[in-house]
């Protein structure tokens, strides 16, 4: 949406596309990398526009629960491949992201804010596919 490809610019990107008008798999550039993190790609979709050494890397499970096992098995055709990242958190990556932030070389996005009250809600505009960027549940 246009106010969301504004917000995007600021934090700065050198090319955006607008996902509601653009398709980017059916545009001609070709990517070494491609990271969906929200499950609207698959891996078959992303394949004409990889590279041919390219990587795609989704934190979703994919249709049919398909991208754990396409990561154990595109290794071995020595091509395009699918990273299936498992989530593995410690203090000194919390503490590496805190300083990125404090220095402002992370601008992390925030769309909303809501109260531990209002999580309903909170996870109803999540499911509606619309948000941009993170939305927070304000615990105190």
């Amino acid at each position: 949406h246009g106010n969301h490809v504004e917000k995007v610019k600021l934090l700065g990107a050198d090319r955006v596309l607008d996902y509601t008008k653009t398709d980017f798999t059916k545009l001609p550039e070709k990517y070494d990398l491609i990271f969906d993190a929200v499950g609207k790609r698959s891996f078959r979709a992303c394949l004409p526009v990889l590279k041919p050494k390219g990587i795609y890397i989704s934190t979703e499970l994919g249709y049919l629960s398909q991208n754990p096992f396409l990561a154990l098995l595109t290794p071995i055709f020595r091509g395009r491949k699918l990273l299936f990242p498992i989530p593995s958190i410690t203090k000194s990556d919390v503490e590496f992201f805190k300083s990125l932030v404090e220095s402002d070389e992370l601008k992390p996005l925030i769309d909303r804010v809501y109260t531990l009250d209002q999580i309903v809600e909170a996870y109803r505009y999540v499911e509606t596919g619309e948000k941009i960027g993170n939305v927070l549940i304000k615990i105190k």
